[in-house]
């Protein structure tokens, strides 16, 4: 299988999203998330952008966290971190957009009692990373 049958695309290169949000190593936590789950997958070999067959592009453009559920007394319980981007994936060879979405969400809830803001961040930027690789393996 490779690709919904795009036979000519091998490798993908994925430089660093860009950044508009004020969450300092966010750009390199989702970058490294998305390459590692195309590691895991094992459809397109990620490698330099110079010999890539295929190009992930994207810009992390919000960040925000609030309070997801509360207690009886109106306590907060929960929190949600939700991370949106913009996203485009061309083939190089022809500068061909095999696909582009804006506004992909990943979302990550954690505890308020014993959890950190840094985990629900984490499971936002996993969740975007797993949806941006199906998209992009099982999508055109």
């Amino acid at each position: 299988f490779s690709g919904s049958g795009v036979s000519r695309i091998k490798t993908i290169a994925i430089p660093f999203f860009d950044n508009q949000t004020e969450q300092y190593g966010i750009r390199e936590d989702l970058t490294t998330n998305i390459a590692d789950r195309f590691v895991q997958d094992n459809t397109l070999k990620v490698v330099n952008e110079k010999i890539a067959d295929s190009i992930l592009r994207g810009t992390i453009t919000k960040y925000t966290r609030d309070a997801y559920t509360y207690d009886e007394n109106e306590n907060i319980k929960e929190y949600i971190v939700r991370i949106w981007v913009n996203a485009s994936f061309e083939e190089k060879k022809n500068n061909k957009v095999l696909w582009k979405e804006d506004n992909l969400q990943g979302w990550g809830i954690y505890s308020a009692q014993n959890e950190t803001e840094d985990m629900g961040k984490q499971r936002a930027l996993a969740k975007l990373a797993e949806d941006v690789v199906n998209k992009t393996v099982k999508g055109w």
